[in-house]
């Protein structure tokens, strides 16, 4: 296992190297997000090649994996490359605070961000070394959990992006569908998509050390880059209209609209 962790960290460090020279050649440092889900997919692959555990959980991870990695990628890739000029304001703050030499600092972060893909693959590693020959019930639980997360995710970009390319909804706040009842359906989906992950690796040896990917997944969107500096975003952009949104809708599990 050590061997394969160690070959998916070099490349993805690699892979960010590259990256780090292109963002500060465009003067974008967002499209760090875009491999850094494709990062995952790497992982995978590496996986899928290397780990010596039972054949068919260790396909069925790699896939798994794959789609949704693939799925984030690209749908972050026509988000970040659509405005490539323009870098994203988060980045554009980072880039103020680090001056003068912002781009020695963003190298850092890009390389923190090819750790933080080896840390939060954790539980891929669990399973695809899991050498048990059969897949448990709790195993089957966590892939439905995984199934319904990245449709309902899917869904919720979809209903998102149909909404912003409404000439009508500019300056309006997205109530459509799942966004009626939750101001952030994506991410919660996000989160769940990591539990299920979770839940496939507890068959394994020391499978529970996987809980740190969904925890931290969970804590970054409540805490740091999710919900945070989204609301602030959108309170600054769409003002009391936001607001009275906040009110009457759950800030994450999409199950009901408050009066």
């Amino acid at each position: 296992m050590i061997i394969t962790i160690l070959t998916c960290t070099l490349i993805c460090c690699i892979v960010m190297l590259f990256v780090w020279a292109w963002a500060k050649a465009i003067k974008n440092a967002g499209v760090v997000d875009i491999f850094w889900a494709v990062n995952f997919s790497i992982i995978a692959i590496v996986i899928c090649l290397m780990a010596d555990g039972y054949w068919e959980r260790k396909l069925l991870i790699s896939a798994m994996v794959l789609i949704w990695s693939m799925r984030l990628g690209i749908y972050l890739l026509i988000r970040v490359g659509s405005h490539l000029q323009v870098e994203e304001g988060r980045y554009k703050r980072l880039r103020e605070e680090w001056a003068p030499n912002p781009d020695r600092k963003f190298f850092f972060f890009f390389q923190s961000q090819a750790l933080s893909n080896i840390y939060l693959a954790t539980p891929f590693f669990l399973i695809a070394f899991n050498k048990k020959p059969e897949i448990s019930l709790l195993e089957y639980g966590g892939i439905a959990v995984w199934v319904i997360s990245i449709l309902g995710e899917a869904i919720a970009d979809g209903q998102l992006k149909k909404f912003k390319s409404n000439p009508a909804s500019k300056g309006k706040v997205c109530d459509a569908g799942l966004w009626n009842y939750s101001r952030h359906p994506n991410y919660f989906f996000e989160s769940m998509i990591w539990v299920g992950y979770f839940m496939v690796s507890l068959n394994a040896d020391y499978g529970w050390i996987g809980i740190v990917s969904p925890v931290t997944i969970i804590l970054l969107l409540f805490k740091v880059t999710g919900i945070p500096m989204t609301e602030e975003q959108a309170i600054s952009s769409k003002g009391d209209a936001y607001k009275e949104y906040q009110r009457t809708t759950s800030v994450f599990v999409p199950w009901f609209k408050k009066k």
